[in-house]
Parts: structure tokens; C-alpha cells; sequence
């Protein structure tokens, strides 16, 4: 893929996450909300996603679909946890909040990373991830004890869990592929819970699901286009449009007011965030200068 200008690479993560915030508007208007059918929803968010996905699975070769199998069914089913939270803390909390929590993600992997894969922490990171986690802290409001709250930290957890797992996707699997089977194999135990949940299959659900699905995935290309045209230290800020965007969203359609809390604890997440994202920007332009003052010396002059 070409390289695509800084500006139009931020303009489509910006793009594709307003999309995002629209899927998560649609999960809010499910009737019942958390009693409503959850099982269900995350069933036909599923099902929606395999359909829209399939057509672009076609050309590529199908024998890639049986590598990695493993890893692809352990981060479907972790997955499947992380919709079940969303659509209890999406329908429970205001858009902005819980979006606010959802982006602990990166600052969850932190921690993670060291414990499970061996990774240095920096001093830098750790800060980070302390702020980080006391804006958490602040949305979340332990004293005031919320399954809502408590679902979207559970989100967060397990979005982390999946970004680390990435890495053991097979290279030769394409974004469609890893996708398709992301929500394919996850089918037969959200429609074994969906059973359990007892509730009457309704058509509407399934197109607002439909909906949600397909406005995450809108995101996932823009993403995907955005990412390898671009790189991603210079464009990776323009994620932070997706809270922005909940705010404007949740005003509009729903008359949500973001309170004092919510802004600080937002706050205390993103920066530590867009800190680090600059630390890495500075440090790789000052590699890149290193290596071209290093290289006309290295230049040998024809005699």
C-alpha cells in the first residue's frame, strides 16, 4: 500500500472512530438494557460480522484459515467476554465514560506485558501507568460500587488480552481472515448462552446488531489502511478523537452531560497516553537524525 500524507492517515482514524461511537450508540438503544437480551445481541453481532466479513475472505487462499487456531479460539473467547461487558456498561453508563475507561486498554498492557511476556517496564511507562490507573479509579469510584463501571474495566482488560495475543496470529492470515474467524469460532457458545438466556430471537435485534457490527468494522479498515500507510507513532493521537466523538454523540442523541469526574478521569488516562506516544515520536527522530549524520561518513569517495 502507498504511503498516504500524516493529515488524510489521522483524518481516517478520525473518521473511523466516530464510526466506532455510532456502533456503541446502537448497543445503547437495545431494549432491556443489561436485562435485556445480551447473549442474543453478542450471538447476532457475531453472526452479522461473519456475513459482511465472507465475501472478503474469498480470494485469499484457504488453507490459511486452519493456522493458528488455537490463539484465534482463545482470543474469540475472550472476545466474547469483552462484548457481553460492553453491552452491560454501554447500556448502563454514559457513551463518554464508559469509552474513558475502554481507552485504559493501552495502559492495562503495561503491566501485563511484564508479568506474562517478560517485557522491561520503563520508568516512564510506569508512570504512566500509575496516572493512568487513578484516572481509572476516578471513573470507576470503588466507594460507590457499580457492576457498570466494573463492566467496562472488564472491557478494557480483555481488549488488552486480545492486543497481546496479536502477535501469535499467523502473518499469512489477512485482516479479513482474522477476523472472520475472531467472531466465527466464538458462534457456538454465544448461541449455547443465547439458548440458556431464554429470551424470543427477535429480527430487530439482529439489524441493530447488524448495524453496531457493521460500523465496527468500518473502523477496523480505517485502521487497518490508516496504520499501514501511515506510521504509527505520527498518527496514533488521532484514537483519542473516539472520546470527542462519545461526548458529541452522547450529548446529542442521549442529552448525556459529561460531569467533573468523567473529564478529570479522562484526563488522567489520555495524557499519560499521548506522553509516551510523544516520548517515542522524539526518540525516533532523534534515531533517524543519529543515522543520517552518520551516513555520509560511511560514504567511501571513488578515487
Amino acid at each position: 500500500m502507498r504511503n498516504i500524507s500524516v493529515g488524510f492517515a489521522m483524518t481516517l482514524l478520525v473518521i473511523g472512530n466516530l464510526s466506532a461511537t455510532f456502533s456503541d450508540a446502537l448497543v445503547k438503544t437495545m431494549e432491556g438494557g443489561p436485562d435485556g437480551a445480551i447473549f442474543q445481541f453478542t450471538l447476532f453481532r457475531q453472526v452479522s460480522a461473519v456475513l459482511i466479513l465472507l465475501p472478503f475472505c474469498l480470494t485469499a487462499p484457504a488453507k490459511n484459515l486452519t493456522l493458528g487456531l488455537k490463539w484465534h479460539a482463545l482470543r474469540a473467547h475472550i472476545w466474547l467476554v469483552g462484548v457481553f461487558f460492553a453491552i452491560v456498561a454501554l447500556t448502563t453508563m454514559p457513551l463518554a465514560t464508559a469509552n474513558a475507561i475502554f481507552y485504559a486498554a493501552p495502559l492495562i498492557m503495561l503491566p501485563l506485558a511484564a508479568i506474562f511476556l517478560g517485557e522491561k517496564l520503563s520508568v516512564p511507562s510506569i508512570i504512566a501507568a500509575v496516572v493512568g490507573f487513578i484516572g481509572v479509579l476516578i471513573l470507576v469510584r470503588p466507594t460507590d460500587f457499580s457492576w457498570a463501571a466494573m463492566s467496562a474495566l472488564i472491557v478494557a482488560v480483555s481488549l488488552a488480552i486480545n492486543n497481546l495475543l496479536i502477535p501469535k496470529i499467523p502473518r499469512e492470515q489477512t485482516v479479513p481472515q482474522t477476523l472472520l474467524l475472531h467472531n466465527l469460532i466464538g458462534i457456538p457458545v454465544a448461541f449455547a448462552l443465547s439458548l440458556y438466556e431464554g429470551m424470543p430471537f427477535s429480527l430487530d435485534l439482529f439489524w441493530r446488531a447488524a448495524g453496531s457490527t457493521a460500523f465496527i468494522l468500518v473502523y477496523a479498515a480505517t485502521c487497518v489502511i490508516a496504520y499501514r500507510a501511515a506510521e504509527s507513532n505520527k498518527i496514533a493521537s488521532a484514537e483519542y478523537s473516539g472520546l470527542v466523538c462519545a461526548v458529541g454523540v452522547g450529548l446529542v442523541l442521549f442529552g448525556e452531560v459529561p460531569d467533573l469526574m468523567m473529564i478529570v478521569g479522562t484526563i488522567l488516562i489520555v495524557m499519560p497516553l499521548l506522553w509516551l506516544a510523544g516520548r517515542e515520536k522524539r526518540k525516533a527522530r532523534k534515531a533517524k537524525a543519529a543515522a543520517l549524520a552518520k551516513t555520509p561518513k560511511d560514504i567511501v569517495e571513488p578515487a
